[in-house]
């Protein structure tokens, strides 16, 4: 049962095994179709020709002069068929015994006719040879003209004779002398029915035909296990497909299978499952941080919209009508709401990055723009010690604007991070490789190594830091990486805990 089982799902009309085990033996039959085709027509010819050299040989075994005498007493001949061997004689009177020509009983074709033509073209039809004979066809004047003119060593015509039906006529030059030299003497004409000859090459045919079918039949009962066993890989292929689902992209196919299509079909999809792999695991990483980013913004929106609720709900309790009190909450709620409002700002400005970047680059020295905002850096570091070491005239590809945001907010991030009276704050500007680095050093409480990995993404602040006394939201550094990558460029941090941290700036140099 299992057996019939697996013969069933073989020959499935639209499985593969079947269309190749159908097409493969629809290619063969084609072919072998094709040979038989090529030997019936080269047997053909062949058994023609050789009928053809077989006739003439018998032409050639009488000699010149009996054929001369034969045409030129043509009407004179009668058959002599009675007890005595077949033969022919001359009749010069109703009354005469007649002369024998006994070596003429040589030639003796069934169902063949014989004429003559002389070298003036006079057609003779000698007497038939055989009880089965006919009228001997005639052919066209120019066939014959053509064959007395030349000396072939065989020449024969197929014709299909409306009377007769297809005829093989042989034309024979009749010379002097047996070597072909000497004077024409005429042209002797055999002609042949086809049907025996036709009837020995349908029986090859046939014979050819039905060994064919054997073989076709061997060869498919042959080629199913070797087709199954050749499928073997990629039946493989599928049971692992299979066991493939979105919980378990880590299966890979075998990619030595030792058949070259399959295994570069394994190597593909391995590459798109690691592909798929990598964006399934992206797209969940998303989907994390989407769900972090929701729960920080709501918590640091929440936080100012509280704050500011409460104030106005003790003014409304009566303490505006207290100077000191309305002043106190009134400048609370200001600066709840500034912090709201930055919160926001950085919001947008995040979803414009992502979504549509307008920067416009352009060629300059960013050692240039440090210099320029050297008063601004030093009124915002405040007692801080403020320190600057540029390499002059390096040159790249930036939006000034932006750029600054990028100096401001690493510059940002050291003050909250360094002592108000003993910090110290380092901008360096230097080239390093086919770029320009920025390096932004501090020596603050630094960064737990645990949270290294996290300081550029939104809304994360260590432990030590989460303080919102300075009016942080945790955006600052997620969008300096933002506009760090627009420029082509990359940023990394390194950091000790009270050693303070280093923010390297990396930027493609520019060309003129």
């Amino acid at each position: 049962m299992n057996m019939r089982n697996r013969f069933r799902r073989f020959f499935v009309p639209n499985s593969l095994r079947f269309q190749l085990l159908s097409r493969s033996l629809l290619v063969m039959a084609i072919l072998l179709a094709l040979i038989g085709l090529f030997q019936y027509v080269v047997m053909r010819a062949f058994v023609y020709q050789s009928k053809a050299s077989s006739i003439q040989s018998q032409i050639l075994a009488l000699p010149p002069e009996a054929w001369q005498y034969l045409g030129h007493n043509a009407a004179n001949l009668h058959p002599n068929l009675g007890d005595n061997p077949p033969g022919y004689r001359l009749n010069p009177g109703d009354n005469a015994p007649g002369t024998r020509l006994d070596r003429f009983s040589f030639f003796f074709l069934p169902d063949s006719t014989v004429a003559f033509i002389d070298t003036q073209g006079n057609f003779s039809p000698l007497p038939n040879f055989s009880k089965g004979g006919g009228t001997p066809p005639r052919l066209a004047y120019r066939d014959y003209q053509d064959a007395l003119k030349s000396r072939p060593s065989l020449n024969y015509k197929v014709l299909n004779i409306p009377a007769e039906g297809e005829q093989l006529v042989v034309l024979q030059p009749i010379f002097e002398r047996v070597n072909l030299r000497g004077n024409l003497v005429g042209l002797v004409q055999v002609s042949v029915g086809t049907g025996p000859l036709k009837a020995v090459l349908i029986r090859q045919l046939f014979t050819f035909l039905a060994l064919s079918m054997l073989a076709l039949i061997g060869g498919m009962l042959a080629f199913i296990p070797v087709l199954r066993k050749t499928l073997v890989p990629l039946s493989k292929m599928v049971d692992t497909v299979e066991q493939i689902d979105a919980g378990n992209l880590a299966e890979r196919f075998p990619v030595q299978q030792g058949q070259m299509e399959v295994d570069r079909l394994a190597v593909s999809f391995n590459g798109m499952l690691e592909r798929l792999e990598f964006s399934f695991a992206a797209e969940k990483e998303a989907r994390e941080q989407m769900r972090r980013f929701v729960a920080d913004a709501s918590h640091e929106l929440r936080t100012p919209l509280t704050s500011i609720h409460g104030f106005v709900e003790i003014l409304l309790r009566g303490a505006m009508n207290q100077p000191d009190q309305l002043r106190a909450s009134l400048q609370s709620m200001y600066a709840e709401s500034e912090r709201m409002k930055k919160l926001v700002q950085d919001l947008l400005l995040l979803a414009r990055l992502d979504r549509s970047p307008n920067i416009q680059l352009s060629l300059g020295e960013l050692d240039n723009v440090i210099m320029e905002m050297e008063p601004q850096l030093r009124l915002l570091g405040g007692n801080r010690q403020v320190g600057l070491e540029l390499v002059p005239h390096l040159s790249c590809r930036f939006d000034e604007d932006k750029i600054k945001q990028v100096i401001l907010n690493l510059f940002h991030n050291a003050i909250q991070h360094t002592d108000a009276e003993t910090g110290q704050i380092e901008l360096s500007l230097y080239k390093a490789g086919d770029g320009i680095e920025l390096v932004v050093k501090d020596n603050g409480a630094g960064i737990p190594e645990e949270h290294l990995p996290h300081v550029f993404e939104r809304f994360y602040r260590s432990e030590s830091s989460r303080t919102r006394k300075s009016g942080g939201s945790g955006l600052g550094l997620s969008i300096t990486k933002s506009i760090v990558e627009l420029h082509g460029g990359t940023i990394r941090v390194e950091s000790s805990p009270g050693e303070g941290s280093v923010f390297y700036v990396w930027l493609p140099a520019g060309q003129a």
